[in-house]
């Protein structure tokens, strides 16, 4: 009797164990996989605070890169002036770069990433791959000077409030290369900023210009008066801080 009684205790321990451990080890341990913690919940890692803002941070800039840089190779090869195929020169070397730079923000924090674009995005991207001509670089302006204006204001929030030394750096050159952007866009001389205040103002998931056309100038930035004419070169700037060094965790 005292045998089996034995053997139930040491089970129930066992199990009780099992339980309480991964809550200590993903409470207490830095750098863990936050994949099995609320969305809701801000967790401690050797970088600092990592909240859920952070988090949607990370993957925004990740499904960026995955539709802006195919996006930004379509301007390339279909916009009929040189200041639409630079802004698609623009977004292809500033996504490669910052797409480099959030996988190994992702690695070291242990966050999942998407592999493919959202509904919206992939939506987006088929617009693009049927227009042609003057109505590609009008569609191409507006639809990416409307998603790069999204993201701004969240860049903004990130970087005013993260704790985290990552995402703070990621944010610092998520802002550079936004802004990049949104000036390279805007000087296409296509963006239509009646219909991108409406944009910004509805949900995100509405379609930019409503069902309509994306209206705006048919004529190329450089006839534009007061539209300055994109530089012939884009150079990346650096990451906004050097490799951070792993201190020991606590």
């Amino acid at each position: 009797m005292f045998s089996g009684t034995g053997l139930i205790v040491v089970g129930l321990t066992a199990t009780l164990a099992a339980l309480i451990f991964p809550i200590w080890s993903y409470s207490d341990r830095s750098g863990t996989d936050v994949r099995v913690l609320s969305d809701a919940q801000t967790v401690a890692t050797q970088y600092g605070p990592l909240s859920a803002l952070d988090r949607d941070f990370v993957t925004k800039v990740r499904l960026a890169g995955l539709w802006e840089l195919p996006a930004g190779r379509l301007a390339e090869e279909k916009g009929t002036t040189e200041a639409v195929r630079t802004a698609g020169r623009h977004l292809v070397e500033g996504h490669t770069f910052l797409d480099e730079r959030v996988r190994d923000v992702a690695s070291k924090l242990v966050l999942p990433l998407p592999n493919e674009p959202n509904d919206q995005q992939k939506q987006w991207l088929a617009t693009l791959n049927a227009a042609r001509g003057v109505d590609f670089d009008r569609q191409f302006a507006n639809i990416l000077r409307l998603a790069h204006g999204r993201v701004f204001s969240v860049v903004a929030q990130v970087r005013a409030g993260t704790g985290n030394v990552l995402v703070r750096a990621l944010a610092d050159d998520a802002n550079t290369t936004v802004l990049d952007h949104i000036k390279i866009l805007e000087a296409t001389g296509y963006v239509d900023f009646d219909a991108l205040a409406r944009d910004l103002a509805a949900p995100a998931s509405a379609p930019p210009g409503g069902a309509s056309p994306v209206p705006g100038p048919a004529v190329p930035a450089s006839a534009l008066p007061g539209v300055p004419a994109p530089g012939p070169s884009y150079t990346l700037p650096p990451a906004a801080s050097t490799p951070l060094p792993s201190p020991s965790a606590p």
